[in-house]
């Protein structure tokens, strides 16, 4: 099992997120995720760092394996999101993977095309995944359809093939992204629904690998775990219909003045026992997930960082 760091570039910058992997590694994680943002999800506590720029550094200064969350199609074109992983993969070969899915109005509205219905966006992000393994492979692409690409071939290919996960939070999304991705990456919800996800991708990957983004708020008090949490993540517990509508940061601060605490608190895990934290993640790995990325999803990263690797990674049983 791996037990993953999470680096949100929407909170904070580059240089900041440089310093936590490397004292995450030091703590005993051994796995980071990046997430790959333009805009934040609020105009409070926010940055919007360049992901693909800073991996190349990040890893460079760590020895764990990282991936990100990306979403080709409109904001990159996969070519490009596939040139990108070969070169990281030459660099830092057995060491990345990309989790692909269909994005969200707030990063890819920005090209001031149309933004696509949910079943355009499926179709936009299959071809793409296509087009990125076939450019792996060594073939030279043309392509004409929701994607195009004229005579496209990588020179510099991975050494081996890039591992890809599909992103999903819904069983239909879930069974979907079964029939063309490694494995499936979705996020802590209540474990009947999470369940659900899973047998739906089990369905049509039988053997497909297991990653979730475990999103928590540490604090020395639970109080000030919920507090923090509520300040700095309620935007992103709108639920994903209307998280992959809303265009602007300023959206995202109007509609969370309506979440409430407690509503975080169903969606976060807010504690300061690290029993809780110990036993979630033991649950999530019986489940089957193998990769859980934590997501202290507050402000206070080295406290986290700290807290874990003194009173939970060592307790964690493979």
């Amino acid at each position: 099992m791996k037990i993953g760091y999470h680096a949100s570039h929407e909170q904070f910058s580059p240089s900041q997120l440089l310093a936590y992997v490397q004292l995450a590694e030091k703590a005993g994680f051994n796995a980071v995720m990046s997430s790959d943002h333009f805009h934040p999800w609020s105009e409070n506590y926010s940055q919007s760092g360049f992901a693909w720029s800073w991996l190349g550094a990040a890893m460079q200064a760590t020895s764990i394996e990282f991936g990100i969350v990306n979403a080709p199609g409109q904001r990159y074109h996969p070519a490009i999101v596939a040139q990108a992983v070969a070169t990281l993969d030459n660099l830092f070969p057995d060491r990345f993977w990309i989790a692909l899915g269909s994005g969200q109005a707030l990063n890819e509205k920005i090209t001031a095309q149309v933004w696509p219905s949910k079943e355009i966006r499926h179709k936009r992000l299959e071809e793409s995944v296509q087009i990125m393994k076939r450019l792996w492979s060594g073939e030279t692409v043309t392509h004409y359809g929701a994607i195009e690409l004229e005579n496209a071939t990588l020179y510099t290919r991975p050494l081996s093939p890039p591992f890809v996960y599909g992103a999903a939070l819904t069983e239909s999304t879930a069974a979907w992204v079964g029939t063309w991705a490694n494995g499936l990456i979705t996020v802590n919800q209540d474990i009947h629904k999470l369940q659900q996800i899973v047998n739906a991708f089990r369905m049509s990957c039988p053997n497909g690998a297991l990653a979730l983004k475990f999103q928590v708020s540490y604090a020395s008090t639970e109080e000030d775990a919920l507090d923090s949490a509520w300040m700095s993540w309620r935007n992103n517990t709108l639920g994903n219909k209307l998280q992959a509508e809303l265009a602007l940061p300023e959206f995202f601060d109007q509609a969370g003045l309506h979440v409430t605490r407690e509503h975080v608190k169903s969606q976060v895990l807010t504690s300061n026992n690290p029993s809780q934290f110990i036993e979630a993640i033991q649950n999530y790995h019986e489940m089957g997930f193998d990769k859980i990325i934590v997501h202290n999803v507050n402000q206070q990263q080295e406290e986290f960082i700290g807290f874990m690797g003194r009173e939970v990674l060592p307790f964690i049983k493979e």
